[in-house]
């Protein structure tokens, strides 16, 4: 079962990264400034972890909350799951295959909605 892990970056704002069982990354969400306003992120990948999946690389728009699958300047497959306002909640790594990407939207569908919430402390 996966995880939320919420922590403080250098700069004293949140995030938190969504993890697997096996303790891989699977998403990382933008920088909060409150703790409140990350658990809501939080909050937001649960409730929209089973959104549908624009795929930008043949064209396709989907209404939010949806991913939004691309190519970055690299050429590496991304995603990033948008909230129903259309904000940026979370995204996810690099990868060299679109499958391998959808495996990783998969993967927060299947992890997300049960996962606990962790709060590290510095």
């Amino acid at each position: 079962m996966g995880k939320f892990v919420i922590g403080k970056t250098k700069n004293g704002q949140y995030r938190f990264n969504l993890k697997a069982g096996n303790g891989e990354i699977i998403a990382t969400s933008e920088a909060y400034t409150t703790l409140t306003a990350c658990k809501n992120g939080v909050e937001s990948v649960k409730k929209n972890a089973l959104a549908e999946v624009e795929d930008q690389t043949i064209g396709e728009t989907k209404k939010n909350p949806k991913y939004e699958l691309y190519l970055d300047k690299a050429g590496e497959y991304r995603f990033r799951l948008k909230a129903s306002n259309g904000e940026p909640v979370c995204h996810g790594e690099g990868y060299k295959a679109k499958a391998s990407c959808k495996n990783g939207i998969d993967s927060i569908g299947r992890n997300a909605p049960d996962a606990e919430v962790v709060i590290v402390e510095d």
